[in-house]
């Protein structure tokens, strides 16, 4: 059958008008995510297959079919079939810090104490106008011989030059003759919560927790350039692993304002949970001023230490150390005035949340919170932070106080090789139990502490569900009982972690209002054999519907 020529234009006409109403149906995005599997990581845990984003926020998520059906956008990505998950959440974390030790010479991974000093002076050579030599990472528990090192060698290779290098807990230093005269330590001096080693009455350039401010203050501050510089090189490097907010562990006013001012000259996409530092200034401040909170800052907590680093041995432990009995480290708060301030936060927006290593220091903020609280626990979202070596006895008070424990997996496989040698066989039992606190509240917050642990959220989600290092082992896990399994330990570092920072309703999940920051994987971390999800790779980073980073 044939159509005459006046048939076959009105069909057209009336097949183009079917066209345009169909298109003029459709509703306007910025961009459309399509051809994913995507983890929504709502309360269902359901999963999708596309996403679209309209002024930074999602606005539709569903089957690829009905997305590009229902809505039009000026890009498009096709994910080809990869894995889409919420931005990656890191809930400890020390961004500028990070940025920072991008400029000083990197430590980490050294074998000996003799690997320091070269890598010390190739820094040296390529930098040889700076006044102060600065590095950070070295751990004596990766050297064959395991105790601290000494400022002698140091003093040797340097001659008059201030040397300061940081370990990789950030809770002792080594310093260098000329370092610690500027700093004007001498053999007589003491600082509470803080420790000057000496051995036969002399220096030996190490010096732990509160008394390292004193090298600290020493230092030349970096120029306010510098420090954007370095929190745009951190951010760089945070979008290439899939993190799209951190929680800032321990900051000033002046880098809040210094945040502030990168977003307002829109130079910086990445999230920030600011935990200030509870200056008198800063608690007078901020409590006058009250909660901030803007899609890309929330200022509404302050971070208190409690003790120093299990490493370093200045973890405040119920009883003395399996492998130095002489000492049980020591609290870096004087307990009355960490009394008054809990009681008066409490009454406030704010939330404190602890860095508590030791079981002794976690004991007395637990049961300081408990006072402070009361029945209002739940509501306000306080935090233990690292939460490392909880008693059984203790551990209740998580669920009984309302805490929220916030964690470190690859702290667990890191500290592993040597946490049994300071805390003897049955104390190692309750420590690193991330499982156990899970249960309290239903709730852990996922983190690295980064510069201390890695930047990249997949070694932390592979020690949460495997509790095995990078080489895969111990083989079957450490500790394995307390494993998380990946659901969790997704949520962890995405929604839970949001949670614990009163952002719920921001961010953390794929759904309709909340902010459009998604990361693209070239594996599935839910199903990718354990051993394989440290090299899966980051595809595409997205934060508020844009992309931020594109392999």
């Amino acid at each position: 059958m044939f159509l005459s020529s006046r048939v076959r234009i009105a069909l057209c006409s009336i097949f183009s008008l079917l066209c345009a109403s169909i298109l003029s149906a459709q509703e306007q995005a910025d961009l459309i995510l399509h051809n994913a599997r995507v983890y929504t990581v709502d309360g269902a845990f359901s999963i999708a297959e596309a996403v679209a984003v309209k002024n930074s926020r999602i606005v539709a998520v569903g089957a690829s079919k009905a997305i590009l059906k229902n809505w039009k956008a000026a890009q498009t990505l096709d994910a080809k079939g990869k894995f889409v998950y919420p931005g990656f959440y890191d809930a400890h974390a020390h961004l500028y810090s990070y940025g920072n030790s991008l400029q000083v010479a990197d430590l980490t991974g050294t074998r000996s104490f003799k690997e320091v000093l070269e890598r010390l002076k190739a820094f040296r050579k390529a930098n040889p106008d700076k006044r102060w030599i600065l590095g950070r990472g070295w751990d004596q528990n990766d050297w064959a011989v395991k105790t601290f090192p000494t400022k002698e060698p140091l003093d040797a290779l340097f001659p008059g030059v201030p040397v300061c290098l940081t370990r990789v807990d950030g809770h002792a230093l080594l310093a260098s003759s000329a370092a610690l005269a500027l700093a004007g330590i001498t053999e007589e001096t003491r600082v509470e919560g803080g420790l000057v080693e000496k051995v036969g009455g002399k220096l030996t350039g190490i010096v732990l927790d509160n008394a390292m401010d004193k090298v600290y203050l020493r230092i030349p501050s970096p120029t306010e350039k510098e420090v954007e510089e370095a929190i745009i090189a951190a951010q760089r490097r945070c979008f290439a692993v899939g993190l799209t907010s951190v929680a800032e562990a321990g900051v000033s006013h002046e880098l809040v304002e210094t945040y502030k001012r990168l977003y307002a000259a829109k130079r910086l996409d990445m999230r920030v949970y600011a935990m200030l530092t509870p200056t008198d200034e800063n608690v007078d401040r901020y409590l006058q001023q009250g909660v901030y909170q803007t899609d890309y800052l929330t200022v509404r907590s302050f971070k208190v230490m409690a003790d120093g680093a299990l490493g370093s041995r200045g973890a405040c432990l119920l009883e003395p150390y399996n492998d130095k009995p002489s000492t049980r480290g020591f609290l870096t708060f004087d307990p009355a005035w960490m009394e008054r301030f809990v009681q008066r936060v409490s009454k406030t927006q704010f939330q404190v949340n602890t860095h508590c290593i030791g079981d002794s220091a976690n004991r007395i903020v637990l049961d300081l919170y408990g006072r402070a609280l009361g029945m209002f626990g739940r509501t306000k979202r306080w935090r233990i932070e690292h939460a490392q070596v909880v008693t059984r006895e203790d551990v209740p008070k998580f669920r009984e106080f309302g805490i929220i424990p916030s964690v470190q997996p690859t702290h667990c496989t890191s500290d592993m090789p040597w946490a049994g040698d300071r805390l003897g066989a049955e104390r190692i039992k309750t420590a690193y139990a991330f499982k156990d606190l899970y249960e309290q509240r239903g709730i852990v917050a996922l983190g690295s502490d980064f510069p201390v642990e890695d930047i990249n959220p997949l070694y932390g989600f592979h020690a949460a569900v495997a509790r095995q290092d990078a080489q895969n082992k111990p083989k079957g896990g450490f500790q394995v009982g307390q494993a998380l399994t990946r659901e969790i330990a997704l949520r962890g570092m995405t929604l839970y972690a949001a949670f614990a920072g009163f952002e719920e309703q921001l961010k953390g999940s794929l759904e309709v209002g909340k902010l459009a920051d998604m990361v693209m994987l070239d594996e599935d971390i839910m199903t990718t054999p354990v051993q394989k999800l440290r090299s899966v790779k980051v595809l595409a980073t997205i934060s508020g519907g844009k992309i931020v980073h594109k392999k």
